[in-house]
């Protein structure tokens, strides 16, 4: 058995309507930056939280210049996920966007879940 559980990720909302269209896909990074100031992607894949605690972090530290999306990850194994040396965990890959939800919209920068 599978453990699937829901995962949550952090993106600014200038990429809501690819999210929503191509779902998680670190290759149509652009539209703005990532979370922790990033440019390009970090890795080859999609950095997830397991909670409403890491996603508070990432708010805090929002670096996006605006307001964040907030997205619902569902039916992934979190068997995959891969740490990226600094306690944040990514899955190596794409994620469709039939398996992302939109939970919380324009949420301000500095503001926690």
């Amino acid at each position: 058995m599978l453990d699937t559980s829901n995962l949550l990720h952090v993106s600014s909302v200038f990429n809501r309507h690819s999210i929503a269209r191509h779902g998680l896909d670190w290759t149509r990074m652009g539209a703005a930056r990532g979370i922790a100031g990033s440019r390009r992607p970090e890795v080859e894949g999609i950095f997830v939280c397991r909670g409403e605690e890491e996603a508070g972090f990432l708010l805090r530290i929002n670096n996006t210049g605006g307001p964040v999306d907030i997205w619902s990850v569902d039916g992934i194994d979190e068997g995959l996920l891969l740490d990226n040396g600094n306690g944040f965990v990514y899955l190596p890959g794409r994620i469709p966007a039939a398996r992302v939800h939109l939970v919380r919209s324009d949420v301000p920068p500095q503001l926690g879940f």
